[in-house]
C-alpha cells in the first residue's frame, strides 16, 4: 500500500480524482483515510486550487466549475436534458404571475416549451428569450433594456438594473454556472451574478432549473445563498449524502417526480 504521507503528488492526484467523482472532498476524512494530519491536507487543498483544480471551503474543498462558453454556444450544451428541466419547471408557474426569466439558456428552453395558453406577465433581460414568449398569445412580455451582453445574452447593465427594481416578481426562474450546499449558486460574469443578485431581492419565490453538471462545484461570484433559493429542478434526484448537505428550505424536484 502506498505510504501517501511521503508522496504529496499522488497524494494531491488521489484528491483530485476524489474531487472529480464526488464533487467535494473533507480535510478530516481525509486526512484519516491517508494517515496525515489535517493541516497537510490543507495544504494539499491549497495546492490544489491555485492550479484552478478547485475551491476551499470550510473544513474541504470543492470542485471548481469550468467557464462556460458565450450563450449561442451554450444553447446546444445538454440540449435534451434542458428540454426536461424545462416542462418540470412549468408545473411550478402561477397562472396570471409576474414571472421573470433571466438570461440562462435553460430558461430559454422553458420559453419555447410553455403551452400557448398560458396567461401572465413575463419579464426577461433576453431578446431571444422574449422573442419566444411573443408566441404566447395570452400572455404580456416586458423586455428590459440596455445593451446586450455577449456572453450571457441579456442586458445586464444600469438601465436594465433600474426597471428591475421598479417590479415585484411572483417568481424568478435564475440559472447559475454551479451549485454547492455550502457556497450556494455561483457564476462566472461578476455584472451577470450582481444584475441576478437585484433580481431576486424582487421575488416571492426563486427557482434554479439546473443540469446535473453544474451540482456540487463553485465558480468564481455569488448568485445566491442557498438559504435564498427555494426549489431546485433537475433531471435526476441528488444521492441522499448530498442531498443532506443542503439547506432544509430548499425543495428539490426531478424530471420523473410528481410535483
Amino acid at each position: 500500500m502506498l505510504d501517501y504521507a511521503a508522496f504529496p503528488q499522488q497524494r494531491q492526484e488521489l484528491i483530485h480524482r476524489r474531487l472529480l467523482k464526488n464533487g467535494s472532498v473533507v480535510c478530516a476524512v481525509l486526512a484519516e483515510e491517508l494517515n496525515v494530519s489535517e493541516h497537510t491536507i490543507r495544504r494539499d487543498l491549497q495546492e490544489l486550487s491555485q492550479q484552478g483544480i478547485c475551491k476551499k471551503v470550510y473544513g474541504g474543498a470543492v470542485l471548481s466549475a469550468l467557464r462556460n462558453d458565450n450563450f449561442v454556444d451554450r444553447k446546444q450544451s445538454n440540449y435534451d436534458e434542458k428540454k426536461q428541466i424545462a416542462q418540470k419547471c412549468i408545473e411550478f408557474i402561477q397562472d396570471n404571475g409576474c414571472v421573470f426569466l433571466d438570461a440562462s439558456t435553460t430558461n430559454l428552453a422553458l420559453a419555447k416549451a410553455l403551452p400557448k395558453e398560458i396567461k401572465g406577465t413575463f419579464v426577461t433581460n433576453s431578446p431571444e428569450i422574449a422573442v419566444s414568449l411573443l408566441q404566447l398569445e395570452y400572455c404580456e412580455v416586458i423586455l428590459l433594456g440596455g445593451e446586450i451582453h455577449r456572453d450571457t445574452g441579456g442586458c445586464i447593465g444600469g438601465m436594465a438594473i433600474q426597471q428591475i427594481q421598479e417590479m415585484i416578481f411572483d417568481q424568478v426562474f435564475i440559472g447559475g454556472c454551479a451549485m454547492d450546499p455550502e457556497v450556494g449558486l455561483t457564476g462566472f460574469c461578476y455584472a451577470d451574478c450582481e444584475f441576478k443578485k437585484i433580481v431576486i431581492k424582487q421575488a416571492n419565490q426563486v427557482i434554479v432549473p439546473l443540469t446535473k453538471n453544474k451540482i456540487s462545484m463553485v465558480a468564481r461570484y455569488v448568485v445566491a445563498r442557498s438559504e435564498e433559493i427555494d426549489i431546485i429542478v433537475m433531471s435526476t434526484a441528488l444521492d441522499a449524502t448530498l442531498s443532506s448537505q443542503f439547506k432544509n428550505n430548499i425543495r428539490f424536484y426531478h424530471t420523473n417526480q410528481e410535483k
